[in-house]
């Protein structure tokens, strides 16, 4: 049984459905992407998971113990920072963790120790200065702290990278994959490098369903290409490779750029070994030869268009 479970789960405002009967495991300790184009219902889905907006029907289930609109029992499991998160700008980030440790319950000793430890792995440790100063970077990173204060066995981050540079994508980048091992993560995006570089899992929403779901691997494996790329060092090289009477079948494309030329193989039921066969009864050595892998852009551009 996964940390969050999603069966069925149906939401319309007016006349849009924004979700379909969406299906949805997340495994403990993995760090979840959930991808999608602005109004895919990404937000929609996290609001229903924290009991703040009621679905039409379905089920939503957090360690084990389902969700109920208005009420917060399956939120001590939980935390949360939203794409905007708001302070007290007035305060010191060690003043506001203590706020927090308040609200939550926490012993003084516990709110102090986990502030300390936080505060460390966001990069805040020696960060005096009050909250209403901090960039969008530091603040994002101290949302971060707030959301880890109880040890939550879910955080869950709604577009937690979008507005921020290359470096404090980074930075928020790098403070999820920490956390890793002591929760589980699920964030929304619409940045597929972000996904590509931490996640373990993906769902991409489209049309209120899901239209990608699985393992990166997975994924890509599921719509993995038949073709190979080959560059050789020269024209008559290449020329002498792409014209052999063994390649009657592929689909084949060249390209050059300056010196080197780029053999494209597609539309073929044959593998590599094949192609090993022919270069070698050819007596000719590549200077490169991989089999083509779908990106997960051309793989999101592929099911929203």
């Amino acid at each position: 049984m996964g940390i969050l479970e999603i069966n069925q789960l149906h939401k319309r405002f007016g006349q849009h459905e924004v979700l379909k009967g969406l299906e949805m495991d997340v495994p403990e300790h993995s760090i979840f992407g959930l991808v999608g184009q602005n109004g895919a219902g990404k937000t929609t889905t996290m609001k229903i998971i924290l009991g703040l907006l009621k679905p039409d029907s379905g089920s939503v289930t957090v360690c084990g113990e389902k969700v109920a609109y208005g009420e917060t029992k399956t939120n001590r499991h939980i935390g949360f920072l939203p794409d905007v998160p708001e302070f007290y700008g007035y305060m010191t980030a060690r003043e506001y963790l203590k706020l927090c440790g308040e609200i939550t319950g926490l012993s003084q000793t516990k709110t102090k120790v986990r502030s300390e430890e936080l505060l460390e792995l966001v990069g805040l440790k020696n960060e005096k200065k009050r909250i209403g100063s901090f960039s969008r970077g530091m603040k994002q990173r101290l949302g971060i702290a707030q959301a880890l204060l109880n040890e939550p066995k879910l955080l869950i981050c709604d577009e937690p990278t979008s507005s921020l540079d290359p470096i404090g994508r980074k930075e928020i980048l790098d403070i999820l994959l920490a956390a890793k091992g002591k929760t589980t993560v699920l964030f929304s995006t619409h940045i597929l490098s972000d996904v590509e570089r931490i996640c373990d899992r993906i769902a991409v929403l489209h049309g209120g369903k899901l239209a990608l779901y699985g393992t990166l691997a997975e994924v890509k494996q599921r719509h993995r290409y038949n073709g190979f790329v080959l560059e050789f060092e020269n024209v008559e090289t290449a020329a002498i490779f792409a014209k052999s009477k063994e390649l009657q079948h592929p689909s084949i494309s060249t390209t050059r750029s300056g010196n080197t030329v780029t053999v494209l193989l597609t539309g073929c039921d044959l593998d590599g070994h094949f192609f090993l066969d022919v270069l070698a009864q050819k007596r000719i050595v590549p200077l490169k030869f991989v089999a083509l892998e779908p990106t997960l852009e051309s793989l999101f551009l592929e099911v929203v268009q």
